[in-house]
């Protein structure tokens, strides 16, 4: 399945659930219920392969990857030794456009992963341009000169989207990130169930 590119608001009240790499925008929580002609009308019970998708969604969605990327990451989760979930949630989460966003370089993920791709963000002194690259303990990110000149970057510098997790070290003066601890459960910004996720690819 492709990155999806439509509608980002309704994807969240599809899931009744904020998203903040997905979108900086905030739906409408009184609005208990998804899009759609039936409005109005209360959410279903869900069944339990429900459950599972409706968490699988949340990942897929957030951190703005196809179904063939998000199962690579679950696949590696499986592969490295200790709990798959926390795994995953390790991959994930040290993904440098995520890094990026939960740093505050950027409102969105989205937003984040053009600034890896246009090839305006260093790791240790090096241009990295792949979103998908996975920083480490002690990895330092920034922006190149051109980067850290512009105007959305600044700004979203000066109020950032999320506060930044402990995991992330940040320098007000040079502006550099650190990576000083692992991500953990319980660093991701919205609800998930991690567990659901890990039992939906385990079939």
């Amino acid at each position: 399945m492709a990155r999806y590119n439509g509608p980002r608001l309704r994807i969240m009240r599809s899931l009744g659930v904020q998203l903040p790499g997905l979108s900086s925008k905030k739906w409408d929580e009184r609005k208990a219920y998804p899009p759609g002609m039936h409005q109005g009308k209360q959410r279903k019970k869900l069944s339990v392969y429900g459950t599972q998708l409706r968490e699988k969604q949340k990942l897929r969605f957030n951190y703005g990857m196809g179904e063939k990327q998000l199962r690579r990451f679950v696949d590696m989760s499986f592969q490295k030794r200790g709990n798959p979930g926390e795994n995953l949630v390790q991959f994930l989460e040290s993904r440098l456009d995520n890094v990026l966003f939960r740093a505050g370089y950027a409102r969105t993920i989205i937003a984040a992963r053009q600034l890896v791709v246009h090839g305006h963000v260093v790791v240790n002194g090096q241009r990295v341009d792949k979103p998908a690259f996975l920083v480490k303990k002690d990895h330092k990110i920034a922006m190149s000169p051109k980067g850290a000149k512009f105007g959305h970057v600044v700004a979203s510098l000066e109020q950032p989207a999320l506060a930044r997790p402990e995991w992330i070290g940040f320098d007000e003066g040079s502006k550099v990130t650190t990576i000083v601890l692992q991500p953990s459960h319980e660093s991701i910004p919205f609800p998930i169930e991690i567990g659901q996720v890990i039992e939906f690819y385990s079939k």
